[in-house]
């Protein structure tokens, strides 16, 4: 794992460039902590940070090869799961490899097929290359975005680099953010392409993004397409396991300590199961860590996200699997300290007050690292197999809208914390719903189905193609701030594929969610473990933490930060006057806002156009 960056400019000699080009390449030393370098050209210049996993000595980036026309370059963040075979083919091919690397495979794979590369590759992946040749860049993304990047048109070429930050640096990108990308920050839609910060791009999953001197144009390698489904139950079933274990056999494969994320829910214990069962025909014991927080399970609370706490599930499958455990337990001045949402709204460039959902996820990161460089996470599998709860509301099934938005307890629309000014000037309700027929009509359709399974095929599509990229940016920007690479198993391209076309009578053949995964996995898992309600990621119920977020906000409001402009100030003084050891979900997410929108201005200095 590993975080890019690069300059492309047609007229500008960028031999010239080398402090700007250290600075964006500067900004990736989080996803790269192991070592660096860069590759200049008078019109490309390319940046590396590299997070060693695969082949310590030899996966050196960035990597070039030198062809009769000229040379190719390649700078490389993700893994390549099927690399190994991929290398087998390319051999037979005539080519010679240098190296132990998946970044090898990579280029070579590009010298023997180009840009078609990505579709022979299984994995998770963010990649650029510069063929001299041609004078072209390719900027080239995985199949369900599980690796960030982003790209900034300027007049003579484009900036790219894993995050916002790395483009941020030069001197050509300007910092601000227009009506839409304000937009962005109060609504979780994640409209394609939008990165935000205005001029700047995301790398659309599935993707190729090609620059040269006649400009900047996309192509769409991949994208979900609707296929009948002709197994039946159990051949489903059966099929959902081998997949599984195939998976798993890949992503385990490192030269670095690895170990799995534990919740205790269906997804993570599946995951760690596996793993374990995979590890020890090797004599390995999986290593396993959930997080939790001080006195949750003891007082816990059932809310409408969650019915009971993750500890005592963790426990169980950690028992049962036989795997080496961790807690990693949270109090409420660790979840609040300064300096932890300071590390967060700097790892996403933006202030989305998720609040302690990040932070806590930050530190269990930061926490893990000090033991292993590479984690499987259970990521992914609700939006896959169906688990939220909303996908089995019929009102939610019904409703024309983002199914989330169903949700109270997320913090998905806080329109009524803005100030009034701006929420008039952003008319929210109409960009989500505009956003919501944009998704909607670029659902893949298959003749003959019934209403309800066209329905429900729309809302795993919206979950699969919005959803969940706002999940796996936070992940890998939490894990990537600490050096930590965390891969998904259930985004290989070809379990969603499966699952995605197996109607709605199969994804809930037990009159429960998730029936594929549960009637696939039960045989390895704790039978407390497969009865379990769908439970999401923890939140502390500690009432200690909402206080000190008031008492960290009203020194807000007393030094008059200019960036509570963008909030209710009616709203957010009423807020303050609650009770703080009875601070409502409300109040607290705005509390939350309020401090990462501080902390944002803070780092960024944004300027706000409307």
């Amino acid at each position: 794992m590993c975080g890019i960056s690069g300059w492309i400019d047609f007229q500008r000699d960028l031999t010239r460039e080398q402090p700007a080009i250290d600075a964006m390449c500067a900004t990736m030393t989080c996803r790269g902590p192991d070592a660096g370098g860069t590759w200049v050209r008078p019109h490309a210049a390319l940046g590396h940070r590299r997070l060693a996993i695969i082949d310590l000595p030899g996966g050196a980036q960035p990597m070039a090869a030198a062809t009769s026309d000229g040379e190719v370059a390649i700078v490389y963040s993700g893994e390549a799961y099927n690399f190994t075979e991929l290398r087998d083919e390319l051999r037979r091919r005539g080519h010679r490899f240098d190296t132990d690397s998946d970044t090898e495979v990579v280029l070579h794979g590009y010298l023997e097929w180009g840009p078609q590369v990505a579709e022979h590759l299984n994995g998770m992946f963010a990649f650029a290359v510069w063929d001299t040749r041609t004078e072209q860049l390719l900027l080239i993304r995985d199949r369900m975005g599980i690796k960030p990047l982003y790209y900034y048109p300027t007049e003579q070429g484009v900036l790219f680099g894993s995050e916002p930050k790395a483009i941020l640096t030069n001197p050509l990108a300007e910092k601000i953010v227009d009506a839409d990308g304000l937009r962005e920050l109060f609504v979780m839609v994640k409209t394609p392409r939008q990165a935000v910060w205005s001029g700047m791009h995301e790398v659309e999953p599935g993707t190729i993004v090609t620059v040269d001197r006649k400009g900047l144009r996309e192509h769409t390698y991949w994208r979900l397409q609707a296929a009948a489904h002709t197994d039946d139950q159990q051949t489903s079933v059966s099929h959902v396991r081998e997949l599984l274990d195939d998976i798993v056999r890949r992503q385990l494969i490192s030269d670095v300590p690895r170990c799995v994320l534990l919740s205790g829910g269906l997804d993570s214990s599946t995951i760690t199961a596996l793993a374990g069962l995979q590890l020890a025909q090797s004599g390995e014991q999986v290593r396993s860590f959930a997080v939790d927080f001080v006195g949750q399970t003891e007082h816990f609370v059932p809310d409408e996200m969650r019915a009971t706490p993750d500890t005592p599930y963790v426990h169980d499958v950690a028992e049962h699997v036989g795997s080496r455990h961790q807690d990693i337990v949270l109090d409420p001045d660790a979840l609040a300290d300064p300096a932890v949402r300071r590390a967060t709204v700097q790892a996403r460039d933006l202030p989305l007050g998720l609040g302690d959902l990040d932070q806590s996820l930050y530190l269990l990161f930061k926490a893990i690292r000090g033991h292993s460089t590479v984690a499987l996470s259970g990521e992914s599998a609700d939006e896959v197999f169906g688990g939220y709860k909303w996908f089995h509301d019929p009102q939610v099934q019904q409703a024309e809208n983002f199914p989330w938005f169903a949700v109270r307890s997320l913090p998905v629309r806080q329109t009524n914390t803005l100030s009034p000014d701006l929420a008039a000037a952003m008319d929210l309700e109409s960009y989500v719903a505009d956003a919501y027929r944009e998704a909607v009509s670029s659902v893949p359709v298959l003749d003959g189905e019934s209403d309800l399974d066209r329905r429900m095929r729309q809302i795993c599509y919206l979950h699969l193609s919005r959803f969940v990229r706002v999940l796996l940016d936070r992940k890998d920007r939490m894990s990537m701030a600490v050096g930590l690479e965390v891969r998904v198993p259930f985004c290989d391209h070809r379990l969603v594929e499966y699952v995605f076309n197996t109607p709605w009578s199969l994804k809930t053949f037990d009159g429960r969610e998730k029936s594929l995964l549960r009637h696939a996995t039960a045989d390895t898992l704790p039978k407390s473990v497969v009865e379990r309600v769908k439970s999401p990621y923890p939140s502390t119920q500690d009432p200690k933490y909402a206080a000190v977020l008031q008492r960290q906000v009203a020194d807000l409001v007393a030094a008059g930060d200019p960036a509570l402009s963008l909030l209710d100030e009616k709203w957010l003084r009423e807020a303050m006057k609650q009770d703080p050891n009875g601070i409502d979900q409300a109040a607290r997410f705005t509390f939350e806002r309020a401090l990462d929108l501080s902390t944002w201005f803070e780092i960024h200095h944004p300027t706000v156009k409307l």
